[in-house]
């Protein structure tokens, strides 16, 4: 951050300044591509649909910054953070993080009616979190409260570890249908959710074809949202914290 505030002839190191430091480290130096007109409106849409969820859907991390500057290998990427620090995980919370993790695939569906590979990151992260609700969890009602995967890591989401369960090939055949029940669940829902809120898409989508970064709070001002309530419904309050913990990479 420092490095690059002496680069821009300032003498203090701003915000900005982290922030394009933090990309530049967990997703690698700007690209210099030149994407056609239709491809940066996409991205943008895509974009778009993981950060009108992360205001829209209850208990979702508030959306901290989006982006359609491509690094290393990502076309564009949308920052969420928690308003605080996290050790346990509702059921709730984390429908939420797979509705918002399927925005960007339900945008573009909702805008051109057709898909494309962007949401390659998206569908591995969204079916890592379906199947730990089944297998490690115990959030499907069909299986119940049976462990039918190793334990993984500490953080949600992480690769898991330990000798592969022995399960049946029935059971097997279950857990593949209930983590495609829950995402399609949750794909509904992002669906009918963005179909609801287009003003605020096509409002969002258009800002960063016009600026490519946008910060907090300058996507509530694009958007005219509030951030997204609390489980409980009460608005969230204190300060995020200032690691992401999702990232939605196009």
């Amino acid at each position: 951050a420092a490095l690059l505030a002496a680069r821009r002839e300032r003498n203090n190191v701003a915000q900005k300044d982290f922030l394009d430091a933090l990309e530049k480290i967990v997703l690698g130096p700007e690209r210099p591509l030149v994407l056609s007109r239709a491809d940066r409106e996409r991205i943008a849409y895509h974009e778009g649909g993981h950060a009108i969820l992360g205001l829209v859907v209850a208990g979702a991390d508030p959306v901290h910054r989006v982006t359609i500057v491509p690094r290393g290998q990502a076309l564009g990427v949308t920052y969420q953070r928690p308003d605080a620090d996290r050790y346990n995980y509702p059921e709730q919370y984390l429908r939420a993080r797979i509705v918002g993790i399927l925005g960007g695939r339900a945008a573009e569906e909702v805008v051109y009616g057709t898909k494309t590979t962007g949401a390659e990151n998206d569908i591995e992260q969204a079916t890592n979190l379906a199947r730990g609700m089944v297998t490690r969890w115990g959030m499907s009602e069909r299986l119940g409260m049976v462990q039918l995967a190793p334990s993984g890591n500490r953080f949600l989401g992480g690769a898991p570890g330990g000798a592969p369960r022995e399960i049946s090939e029935a059971t097997a055949q279950a857990v593949d249908e209930e983590v495609r029940r829950i995402i399609a669940e949750c794909h509904a829902e992002a669906l009918r959710l963005l179909r609801a809120y287009r003003g605020p898409l096509d409002a969002l989508a258009r800002a960063l074809l016009e600026r490519e970064t946008l910060d907090e709070r300058e996507i509530l001002q694009v958007t005219g949202l509030p951030p997204a309530p609390a489980l409980d419904g009460r608005p969230l309050e204190g300060k995020a914290a200032e690691v992401p913990l999702a990232q939605h990479v196009t």
